[in-house]
């Protein structure tokens, strides 16, 4: 069974995802950041693949994506970091990145490989549903690989329930309509568009992100769906001076167990 199918069928509540570049802040951090996450709790490690134009993402995250790239991260090197990952890495790895890269590297050849290494997840902002359901759903699930969409207050509910329709994996509700990291914290405005999605009963669980970045925020968006994504707040963490290894699991902990 795919890891995130796993994930949810065994957990549905307090679910805790963790974004980082790769080969940010250095290019061989990868694996070490991933070990810290999964041994201090974290339940899904979603692992950004640097691109030079990440238009969805706020500063924090583009200027990880720039070091990344100055640092030789690539598609090719993050597949060869990743290569024996199952021999320590039991939780559910995704990837997110944007249709380029990916392009560049061959959509088939691209989804073989997550396969062979363990990829449970694709998220690619800039993926349209119609050219996903046309060229790349059969791909996806032959190789077993889970197909992620975003939704955010904007969605109408008949493209909600669209994207509910044809997703396999869980839906990623971004909880505002700016980019990453603008702001921290959660309004009135946005635990109303919660609850009007919890009213739908989708049948996708649903993962909230952006502006989560504490204890505080993380329970208050698993209030309103099975969990949370923290992508901006924990890049931060990663730039912290000390041990990287006790930062992450101090963050992780503090956000699971506050």
């Amino acid at each position: 069974m795919n890891r995130i199918d796993q994930l949810f069928r065994d957990k549905s509540e307090n679910i805790l995802s963790i974004y980082f570049t790769a080969g940010f802040p250095a290019l061989e951090d990868t694996r070490v950041i991933m070990r810290s996450l999964e041994e201090a709790g974290a339940d899904i490690i979603e692992i950004g693949v640097p691109y030079s134009d990440p238009v969805a993402d706020g500063p924090t995250i583009q200027e990880s994506n720039k070091t990344a790239l100055e640092n030789g991260m690539s598609l090719k090197k993050l597949f060869a970091q990743l290569e024996d990952m199952r021999g320590e890495i039991k939780i559910p790895v995704i990837l997110m990145g944007y249709l380029n890269p990916i392009y560049q590297y061959g959509m088939e050849a691209f989804c073989k490989k997550c396969q062979e290494i363990g990829v449970d997840g694709i998220i690619v902002p800039d993926l349209p549903m119609q050219q996903y359901l046309e060229e790349f759903k059969e791909m996806f699930d032959r190789y077993n690989l889970r197909n992620t969409f975003l939704i955010s207050p904007q969605t109408s509910e008949r493209r909600i329930r669209e994207i509910d329709e044809h997703s396999d994996g869980f839906i990623y509700m971004v909880s505002s309509h700016s980019i990453t990291g603008a702001k921290a914290g959660i309004t009135d405005a946005q635990i109303g568009y919660f609850q009007s999605v919890r009213a739908m009963n989708l049948k996708s669980p649903r993962l909230i992100g952006f502006g989560i970045s504490d204890h505080d925020s993380f329970v208050k968006a698993s209030t309103y769906s099975n969990g949370a994504i923290i992508g901006s707040a924990f890049i931060k963490v990663l730039q912290n001076t000390g041990n990287m290894e006790e930062n992450i699991k101090t963050y992780i902990r503090g956000i699971k167990q506050a």
